[in-house]
């Protein structure tokens, strides 16, 4: 039978699209969903009612004169980087470069076909000119002012109006690049830096007064550096393209993913170590440990990596894994322990990826590259600061809230997988130590973790070792954050069928491969939305800083500036623009959440 069937050509059935759904116009909309009904028409007013009294009370609370407002803009620098030197601020800015530039090139790579329809951008501008209305409207903007939004208001309006029959003739089905439209957006901001008459304040210690109000348009110093990232992005993008038509598509893609993931350590070690090394040292230590452990470990994991190997790699991953603990019981170098616990975990991973030659020598050429790129950091971290301000650690305000919040993430989303991994493991052990971890952590405050890694540890460490306080804090928040983090994971392990285990194992996969390229990709698929949302979380929960005396974000904006003898008393301004900050950034991560749904096909039926 099987013969037989060999022979039959299979069909090509073709694969019905979802119906599309059609869209009502604007009145036919609002008469269906908001005014279906009495009860619905009158919930509908009522809302509306309540909604705009508490969007003109906001805007009075904006623009009502008694604001300071002024100790928001002269105090940008302090909120961003606290106190970081004026002389080094060069590190900061080629920090922001790199991540622009990786994020003009992924844009490019990524994001290149994504268009939208012509008649959704002209209701995207007729629905902004109808916000700059209503903000005319109900803002307390003197009469000159308020004529003035109410013709950009209309002169918006009016564009989106052209815009939306201009799609409605002729073809319907007309899309315009999202790239485009959102560089045009970014473009006009900026060139409305250079043209309204906005203003500049800034705060001059030395003059009296200190408060500088000047009229016109914002100074060189706030509009050149947005004009310049604004180019960097738009370069970068055109670079990215270059780089998408020439380079193959799927190691174009990988090399960026780990560009991303490298990127914020080594920035870290930009902005707070000198890069100067000391190159007797490298040359005559770190440099021939680097060597011994490439050679021999890419011998070592040639033969683990062998399919004849068996199980005799294993046993001899395990001893290598046992020798790399036991380094810790000795005096040596730390960059030999972990080293030797690197190539462990390489030796451990080298039955998944055991093959031909051509896959043998990917994974080679991938252990050379983490181990370079660990010996780097190693090396670099040993070397002394150069920064020195008053005080301890330097870097505050939004800086350190990015920095916890992201190293925090890239640390913890590992380590929730592995305790994850671990809790739905057949080994009583691994199940055993995983979930008691689980359970303790999620049932102590965060707050209390944070205290206590950054009070109580330090009292138990041994005399002449030092644990800073960031240090400690960004281990409460990778502890904390992994043991939510594995939960979510755990339920996207679950949800993967009994058939999909079956199938990996009759087609004679090990179980580190059915996990790695079967169970966890289904796994971490459905597990988006839970993922999203935790990342949301432990941006916003870097607020509890603050409690324990660390300048980030939110301490700056509550203690620092209303103590100013200028600004006494402006602590509801610094904790609304606080807000707005926290706000654009969960709102970002929602949105590219949304986008990575629609892209991987979740909740489609």
């Amino acid at each position: 039978m099987s013969e037989i069937s060999s022979h039959v050509p299979m069909a090509n059935v073709p694969v019905a699209a979802p119906p599309e759904i059609a869209k009502l116009p604007p009145r036919e909309w609002m008469k269906e969903n908001l005014f279906s009904s009495p009860f619905n028409s009158v919930l509908t007013v009522a809302t509306t009612i309540f909604l705009l009294a508490v969007f003109r009370g906001l805007l009075s609370f904006i623009f009502n004169p008694i604001r300071q407002w002024d100790s928001t803009a002269t105090n940008l620098q302090l909120f961003m980087t606290r106190a970081y030197p004026d002389e080094q601020y060069i590190r900061i800015w080629f920090c922001v470069a790199v991540i622009l530039i990786l994020t003009g090139v992924s844009m490019a790579v990524w994001r290149a076909g994504s268009t939208m329809p012509v008649v959704t951008l002209g209701h995207k501008l007729l629905g902004a000119g109808a916000f700059l209305a209503l903000l005319a409207l109900l803002a307390p903007f003197s009469t000159s002012a308020t004529i003035q939004w109410l013709a950009a208001a209309v002169a918006v309006a009016a564009v989106g109006e052209a815009v939306r029959r201009f799609a409605g003739r002729g073809r319907t089905d007309r899309t315009v690049s999202t790239l485009t439209v959102l560089v045009v957006t970014l473009a006009g901001l900026v060139t409305s830096l250079w043209v309204v008459p906005y203003g500049h304040h800034s705060y001059i210690a030395k003059r009296v007064p200190r408060v500088l109000a000047e009229p016109g348009t914002v100074a060189l110093t706030t509009k050149l550096p947005w004009t310049i990232m604004l180019m960097i992005v738009v370069a970068a993008y055109f670079a990215g393209r270059l780089m998408r038509d020439r380079l193959p598509a799927n190691p174009t893609r990988a090399a960026l993913v780990v560009l991303w993931l490298l990127a914020p350590f080594f920035l870290v070690y930009l902005v707070l170590r000198d890069p100067d090394f000391d190159m007797g040292h490298v040359f005559s230590t770190d440099l021939p440990i680097f060597l011994a452990y490439a050679v021999g470990g890419a011998a070592l994991l040639s033969w683990l990596t062998r399919p004849s190997t068996g199980e005799t790699g294993r046993i001899v991953a395990v001893l290598i894994l046992v020798a790399g603990f036991c380094t810790f019981l000795t005096p040596m170098r730390q960059v030999v322990r972990l080293d030797m616990l690197l190539l462990a975990v390489f030796a451990l991973a080298a039955p998944t990826f055991a093959g031909g030659p051509r896959a043998r020598r990917r994974y080679i050429f991938g252990w050379l590259g983490v181990l370079g790129v660990m010996s780097w950091l190693i090396t670099s971290i040993n070397t002394p600061s150069t920064v020195t301000v008053p005080g301890g650690f330097f870097i505050g305000g939004f800086s350190i809230t990015l920095f916890v919040a992201v190293i925090a993430l890239v640390i913890s989303f590992p380590l929730g997988i592995a305790l994850a991994l671990a809790r739905t493991s057949s080994m009583p052990i691994f199940r055993q130590l995983a979930t008691g971890f689980i359970e303790v952590v999620r049932g102590v405050p965060l707050i209390t973790v944070l205290i206590f890694f950054s009070i109580m540890v330090p009292l138990f460490l041994p005399r002449g070792m030092h644990l800073g306080e960031v240090a400690a804090v960004v281990i409460g928040y990778v502890l904390f954050s992994s043991a939510y983090l594995a939960e979510n994971v755990r339920g996207g392990l679950q949800s993967v069928t009994r058939g999909q285990h079956e199938a990996a194992e009759a087609v004679g996969m090990t179980t580190a491969q059915k996990t790695v390229f079967i169970v966890l990709p289904q796994a971490l698929r459905v597990s988006i939305p839970p993922l999203v949302g935790h990342c949301i979380g432990v941006f916003k929960e870097t607020s509890l800083l603050a409690i324990i005396g660390v300048f980030d974000l939110l301490y700056i904006g509550r203690i620092v500036i209303p103590g100013q003898t200028e600004f006494m008393g402006s602590t509801r301004e610094s904790l609304l623009f606080v807000s707005v900050i926290y706000w654009i950034f969960a709102y970002q991560m929602s949105k590219a959440s949304q986008r990575l749904e629609r892209r991987t096909g979740l909740g489609e039926r």
